[in-house]
């Protein structure tokens, strides 16, 4: 098995850190290793202790490399928090060869073109996203690519960050002893994974409740228009079940997990639990409709807060309605309490593939899937459509071992930050 075949993602999210090995073979991906191990040192999607992360990611990445039977050396890794920013850039060029034939050096250089905006010194581009391309006025061009123009324009969505939490997840990989291949925002890779054409075109929100805080994402005319992260999501939960039931907080995450309904009506009375109660030696038992009186709430109140950020972005009702995952969705009951809560239609991602068939593998999967399909978009002759865009300006979008490019935004980071490692 060749490297050059061989894909890695890391998500690093408040109670899980994921590593999953991606294979390309002959243009088909297959997901062959996934490694888990619970995070330590992140709160509310935030790195607050470097050791504790890097414990984390080593962990997961060795938990991966044994069910396969390779070394991983280079991973994808997925980013999201309340830092990230979208920009509208628009990029103008003329095309350069002789016979007018728009190519590949001609879409880079537009997109370079369209990522020359001023940003305040403390951030930086994750990405360059483009949402149409623009070849001698006429509009809605998806892959402009053979196609015979004087002028090249393109419509773009700039996605940046802050500089601090962007170094210190480098930071943190790369203590870990691996190579950041490239930064894919964890919402475009999921949305890519779990929204259709059809969503994606006449309006959807993309919601990723994890551990430690919910992000969401809105798409709209074929690309991702919104952004934005609250800091709130299934910790609260198990905090709640810790409080309402009087034991320890790894004693309730448990009983969630395995009892754990978000809907009263469907919690079972004849379901019972017992509990160690903090600061004693006695067990108490419970059923589940009393976990459920416990967890609905707050799942509510998590959904009443996703509405309120949706329309305080400006969207008030999508056709394509809300599409859900993160770890917490898989709790049986959410799908009803966001139902009820959000007057919409509402549906639960899952990914297609075997050994991830759980909501909270969506964000992992989905950096893989948008690698992969970046790579088909540079390699294919013009029939991917808008999925190719997705990080096409990176040196490292595609998974090969080609080193002799310009640096990057790795690099990039690691050159302004040398001075104080």
């Amino acid at each position: 098995m060749s490297n050059n075949d061989i894909i890695v993602s890391l998500d690093i999210g408040t109670s899980k850190v994921r590593a999953i090995i991606g294979e390309v073979t002959n243009g088909t991906f297959n997901i062959i290793g996934v490694g888990s191990a619970d995070s330590e040192g992140i709160r509310k999607g935030a790195i607050v202790d470097i050791d504790q992360t890097v414990q984390s990611i080593k962990s997961a990445v060795d938990h991966a490399e044994q069910m396969v039977g390779i070394q991983i050396s280079e991973v994808y890794v997925g980013i999201s928090g309340n830092h990230i920013g979208l920009q509208s850039s628009h990029g103008v060029v003329a095309v350069q060869n002789e016979d007018r034939e728009i190519g590949e050096d001609d879409i880079d250089r537009v997109i370079k073109a369209a990522e020359v905006i001023a940003l305040p010194p403390e951030r930086e581009v994750i990405d360059v996203v483009a949402k149409q391309y623009i070849v001698d006025g006429l509009e809605g061009i998806q892959d402009p690519r053979g196609m015979i123009g004087v002028r090249l324009e393109v419509e773009a969505t700039i996605i940046t960050g802050a500089k601090t939490p962007i170094h210190n997840l480098l930071r943190c990989v790369e203590k870990s002893g691996l190579k950041v291949k490239d930064l894919v925002l964890m919402s475009l890779g999921a949305g890519g994974l779990a929204l259709s054409k059809d969503e994606k075109s006449m309006g959807a929100v993309l919601v990723d409740i994890g551990a430690g805080s919910t992000t969401i994402a809105v798409y709209e005319e074929g690309s991702l228009c919104a952004t934005s992260t609250i800091p709130i999501g299934g910790e609260f939960v198990t905090n709640d079940i810790a409080y309402g039931l009087r034991t320890l907080t790894d004693q309730a995450e448990k009983v969630k997990l395995k009892y754990g309904c978000a809907w009263v009506d469907d919690a079972a009375s004849d379901v019972v639990f017992k509990v160690l109660r903090i600061g004693s030696n006695v067990e108490k038992e419970f059923n589940q409709e009393d976990l459920a009186a416990i967890i609905e709430p707050r799942v509510q109140e998590i959904f009443h807060l996703i509405r309120q950020e949706v329309k305080r972005l400006g969207y008030t009702e999508l056709p394509g309605g809300y599409i859900l995952t993160g770890g917490t969705v898989s709790m049986p009951g959410v799908l009803k309490a966001a139902q009820t809560e959000l007057s919409a239609s509402v549906r639960i991602a899952v990914p297609d593939y075997i050994g991830v068939r759980d909501p909270g593998f969506t964000g992992g999967v989905g950096i893989l899937h948008n690698v992969v399909r970046s790579y088909r978009g540079r390699n294919s002759g013009g029939g991917s459509g808008n999925k190719k865009t997705v990080n096409r300006n990176k040196q490292n979008a595609v998974p090969s071992q080609d080193t002799g490019k310009k640096p990057g935004l790795v690099e990039r980071l690691k050159n302004m930050f040398s001075e104080f490692i």
